[in-house]
Formats: structure tokens, sequence, C-alpha cells
């Protein structure tokens, strides 16, 4: 069984920056692509950013260029960098881990960001 435990996330100034963190436990770090996906207020849930086992990213329209996903497989962490961020980025954020063999998943608990003056 895979944990993911979440954090970083808090409230921030339009245009100020927050770094994510999630460390899953259990399970072989190296084998799992990582993203993270967002839901905010009334409305569904998105993929944010996603990295793979072998480092190859992508990333949502809206965040290109203000957004970093990064591992690193050493300390079993994924991180998001965000910055200039935005109201409109107000969400809870979670992490998600996909086994690349199995594609078994699971989630953490999520973490809020708010982006308000």
């Amino acid at each position: 069984q895979v944990q993911l435990v979440e954090s970083g996330g808090g409230l921030v100034q339009p245009g100020g920056s927050l770094r994510l963190s999630c460390a899953p436990s259990g399970g072989v770090f190296s084998m799992y692509a990582m993203d993270w996906y967002r839901q905010g207020p009334g409305k569904q849930r998105e993929l944010v950013a996603l990295i793979r086992s072998s480092g190859s990213t992508n990333y949502a329209d809206p965040v290109k260029g203000r957004f970093t996903i990064s591992r690193d497989n050493a300390k079993n962490t994924v991180y998001l960098q965000m910055n200039d961020l935005k109201p409109e980025d107000t969400a809870v954020y979670y992490c998600h881990a996909q086994h690349i063999i199995s594609n078994r998943d699971y989630w953490g608990q999520g973490t809020q960001v708010t982006v308000a003056s």
C-alpha cells in the first residue's frame, strides 16, 4: 500500500510562489508516474502536471511557463513549483501516483492553495 503525503500549500498573494511536495511511503518510487491534479471551487478535478518515471513532463495549458514539476528519486519526493500564481489557481491540489506496470494508482489527501490579495 502506497500512502502519499502532501505539503506546502497555503495562502499567497497574486504573483507569488509556492512549492508543493509529495512523498510517497511504500513501493518503489521510481516505478511510479507522478501527477498533480487540482480541484477548484465548483469545478471538476483536472490534471495540472505529470512526470513520468523517465523524467519527461507534461503540463496543462493554463500553467505552462509558470509551474514546474520535478522528482527526486533519491529523496522519494515529487515537487510542484508554482510561480506567478493567479487567483484562478486557487484549488485543492492532489498528488497522484500510478504504477508504470500494474497501473494501480493512489491519491493524496490534498493540500489547499489559495491565491488572494
